[in-house]
């Protein structure tokens, strides 16, 4: 009975996803901000009463949540888990049959640098994980994130005070599956703090739509240095 009910869940929660308009939808919400509906229907491609409906089925199986401000209502995922297994399966969809799609100037920018969830994704986030990893700041044990206590002088240095993470209730540091990388990058408290921490920096801000980050000079200098990140991932700025 319990393998019935969790096939039963796993293929409702499927097909909430498996809609084209609402896996568009879910993808915008993975940059981290709260959106209207308005803002989702653009996004999806649908009118603004189609985006309500996907959005109510979406609240319903608690994939998204959403908040009330006067008059608005804005719309997120629901949890860290929610981004960690869209990303999960962004990864699934690229290792599946090859189709023709010529490659952009977003799709680069996607690969060098974005928002997953509250967290960074891609090549320079890889690269950081890297890093810490190789200079014994961070230790990786599956899922699990260990700071050192290299790591934690490493980051106080940085800017990031660990003793913040004590007010969540989120891990500290979790690993998560990079889909362009298909290496790990950094999750949890400690992966959102860092991408705060990169944009009081001014290394990284947001494109003006979209996941992807943009990659000033300040930062291209910045993540060089402190991370000796490949000179090749830097090459996009603005």
């Amino acid at each position: 009975m319990t393998n019935t009910v969790s096939a039963n869940t796993l293929a409702s929660i499927a097909a909430l996803i498996g809609d084209v308009a609402r896996a568009n939808i879910l993808s915008a919400l993975l940059g981290g901000k709260a959106l209207t509906a308005g803002e989702l229907a653009g996004v999806a491609g649908v009118t603004p009463q189609t985006a309500s409906g996907h959005l109510a089925r979406l609240v319903d199986g608690a994939l998204v949540a959403v908040e009330k401000q006067g008059r608005h209502r804005y719309f997120r995922l629901a949890s860290a888990d929610v981004a960690e297994t869209l990303e999960h399966l962004s990864l699934l969809s690229t290792a599946g049959p090859a189709r023709y799609r010529p490659t952009g100037p977003k799709d680069e920018a996607m690969r060098v640098a974005r928002t997953c969830y509250d967290h960074m994704a891609g090549a320079i986030a890889v690269g950081i994980a890297d890093s810490l990893v190789k200079t014994g700041c961070l230790e990786f044990d599956g899922p699990a994130g260990l700071v050192t206590e290299k790591g934690r002088a490493f980051l106080c240095e940085f800017g990031v005070q660990l003793e913040d993470a004590r007010k969540s209730r989120r891990a500290l540091c979790r690993t998560c599956l990079d889909w362009s990388e298909r290496r790990h990058h950094i999750g949890g408290w400690l992966g959102a703090a860092m991408l705060a921490r990169c944009r009081e920096r001014h290394w990284l801000r947001p494109a003006r739509d979209g996941r992807a980050l943009t990659l000033t000079r300040e930062g291209q200098a910045g993540f060089a240095a402190t991370f000796a990140i490949d000179p090749a991932v830097l090459r996009i700025v603005a």
